[in-house]
């Protein structure tokens, strides 16, 4: 037996090094093409061609007959065709054919994965399990179409294998998800310490009047601007008391408190918003590579179009100054300024609830200001810093035709606002925690758990941000954007296409009741969309980034107002709650004066600015519009 094995052992050998020596690669002269899983319907599509001996230049190619040009590099081009439903495509190159019948997707199907996230979103009033749900739609519709039956199954596992898993490996969208977390840890820590109730008792010992309690109330709304949730929280907490003293109604404080918190929250350059709203602007962006600007300029520019936000907090100073109020609101507060009654029915605080407890301040501590105030100024300090620091440019700076704002414009705009933002709250984490430790106010491992209990408040933003992402890949995908633009093209003019978004923004928000669940399913919907059409339109650059800004910036507002209006917003509920105010109180009293200020915003900004006119001149005349109706509709307190 040996012997039989070791005559034929050279003859194993042999054949082994024999089919070693066959080639693996195709001949020199040879062409493959490959071609596309699936295809969208009257959407141009890639097939790629490859040569074997890593030729770069022209490939002389006939497709269904007629002679083109493909130019390669490195062997490998791209031939760019449109897809027509059932019509076969023939290629013939070097001697070769090859044939392809495209399994082209109709392009109306694209808009139903956003479709179904948002109709399931209004009946459900949730928006986690609706986005899930259009982005399972999305996947196993093209899973079917590339693999038939079988891909059911094959989109089902796409789902998480490489929709969630690519919004999670993206190096952008992980450093927006850290950049929340970090800002997280950094509120726990500053309200666990004692730094925020320190703002809180500063501001509110001035307040002896009705009109300066809710003055302090408003002034602390807006200084605690980095985040909703905190500023509902401690605002409404701790003015509960000065305000019940100052016989201020519970539902005025609840809408002093809901109507500073998202408005502020949301047009600040550093807040827990930024991150998500960067988010959600960048997957609507991405794409477009005719946008010469990046996700942060982009956020920056359309504040001058963020009527809404700005509105409601001019709206607000103009009732407090001038003593007057209309609606239930009036009703509400002449029943607590006359009988005392500052509520019309009592309601659990907010100090009840264990999961919120990570705000509340740590007991026996003294309060102090600036240990809230020196972190925070560590981050809005240091994201301007990071974002001159990585987006300087000498020559821009030295510019003598440039002005300072637009230089500084320029310098943010080719910032890398991830990593500014990433070093400026790991920054500020840091600072708080020092400054509490070496005070004594907390140990590390208190403060290690703080922060980790500040993480933990972000996550349910983390998950919509990861399936907005998702559902984003989806729509790029299937050409979503192509099939909208193609349907509002032949509908409206661009013009009108801010202020529809505007709309359609509160709609959602409020049968959702999420600000942020409407953006995420929204921004990557409308953003390409609208910059698409108004190029189809033939604008001008300049004009048609000025209603590209304007939509950007009616997604955000429309989406807070929706939020102010919904009875079933997180806000809302957070804002009666901490003021101890009847949630339905809250809500009847707080929409009249929302919707106020919506009306306004669209009359007087959304659409005269898609038209052309300035900000300058809007936001002036929006401010005078609605200091006179609380001049002319209002009623006084000057008898009470």
């Amino acid at each position: 037996m040996t012997r039989k094995l070791t005559i034929l052992l050279p003859y194993f050998l042999l054949c082994v090094l024999f089919t070693q020596a066959q080639p693996s690669e195709p001949p020199a002269d040879k062409v493959e093409v490959t071609f596309p899983e699936y295809t969208i319907e009257s959407v141009p599509y890639e097939i790629t061609i490859t040569k074997g001996d890593d030729y770069s230049g022209p490939l002389s190619l006939s497709v269904n007959g007629k002679s083109q040009a493909v130019t390669l590099k490195n062997g490998v081009g791209i031939l760019d065709l449109t897809a027509e439903k059932n019509t076969p495509v023939t290629i013939a190159a070097s001697g070769q054919t090859f044939y392809f019948t495209p399994k082209s997707i109709p392009l109306w199907w694209s808009i139903l994965p956003p479709l179904i996230a948002i109709a399931l979103a209004l009946i459900f009033r949730e928006v986690v399990t609706s986005l899930f749900a259009g982005i399972v739609f999305g996947a196993v519709v093209l899973g079917v179409y590339a693999h038939g039956a079988m891909g059911l199954i094959y989109g089902m596992m796409r789902t998480i294998d490489t929709y969630i898993l690519n919004a999670l490996t993206d190096g952008g969208h992980m450093s927006i998800i850290l950049f929340s977390m970090l800002i997280g840890g950094t509120v726990a820590v500053i309200s666990k310490n004692g730094g925020m109730q320190g703002i809180v008792d500063h501001i509110s010992a001035r307040a002896t009047t009705a009109k300066s309690g809710q003055l302090a109330t408003w002034l602390m709304g807006i200084i605690i601007f980095f985040d909703d949730y905190a500023n509902t929280l401690v605002v409404g907490n701790t003015m509960r008391s000065v305000t019940d003293r100052l016989r201020i109604s519970r539902e005025k404080l609840a809408y002093i408190v809901d109507s500073t918190a998202a408005p502020v929250a949301s047009i600040a350059f550093v807040t827990t918003w930024i991150g998500a709203e960067l988010g959600y602007i960048e997957s609507g962006i991405q794409n477009l590579e005719t946008l010469n600007e990046g996700v942060y300029a982009t956020f920056i520019l359309s504040l001058q179009y963020s009527f809404y936000p700005i509105f409601t907090l001019a709206f607000i100073l103009f009732l407090i100054l001038q003593n007057k109020d209309f609606g239930p609101m009036h009703r509400a507060e002449t029943r607590a300024r006359t009988t005392g009654v500052v509520s019309s029915t009592q309601t659990t605080t907010l100090l009840d609830k264990d999961d919120l407890s990570e705000f509340k301040t740590k007991k026996g501590i003294r309060s102090k200001w600036y240990n809230a105030v020196v972190p925070i100024g560590v981050i809005i300090v240091g994201t301007l810093a990071g974002l001159l620091y990585t987006g300087w440019d000498t020559e821009v700076w030295n510019n003598p035709d440039h002005a300072l704002g637009l230089k500084l414009s320029e310098i943010i705009g080719s910032a890398d606002s991830y990593k500014a933002l990433l070093w400026s709250s790991l920054a500020g984490l840091i600072v708080a925690a020092i400054m509490t430790i070496s005070q004594r106010i907390m140990n590390i491992t208190e403060v290690i758990t703080s922060t980790s209990s500040g993480f933990k408040t972000m996550m349910e933003a983390v998950i919509i941000l990861t399936l907005a992402w998702s559902l984003a890949e989806i729509t790029a995908e299937m050409h979503t954007a192509v099939f909208l633009t193609r349907f509002l093209e032949a509908n409206i003019t661009p013009v009108l296409i801010p202020v529809i978004t505007f709309i359609l923004a509160a709609l959602v928000a409020f049968s959702t009741g999420s600000s942020w669940g409407t953006m995420a399913i929204l921004y990557p919907l409308i953003l390409p969309a609208s910059w698409i059409m108004t190029e189809s339109a033939g604008f001008e650059y300049d004009y048609a980034l000025s209603i590209f800004h304007n939509v950007t910036a009616s997604v955000l507002a429309g989406s807070v107002l929706g939020d102010h209006c919904s009875p079933i917003s997180d806000t809302t509920i957070l804002s009666s709650l901490a003021s101890s105010c009847h949630h339905i109180d809250h809500v009847q009293t707080q929409m009249p004066y929302a919707l106020t200020v919506g009306a306004v915003a669209i009359v007087f900004g959304i659409i005269p600015a898609a038209m052309g006119i300035s900000s300058w001149i809007l936001f002036p005349v929006g401010l005078v519009i609605l200091y006179l109706i609380v001049r002319f509709f209002g009623k006084s307190y000057e008898k009470i």
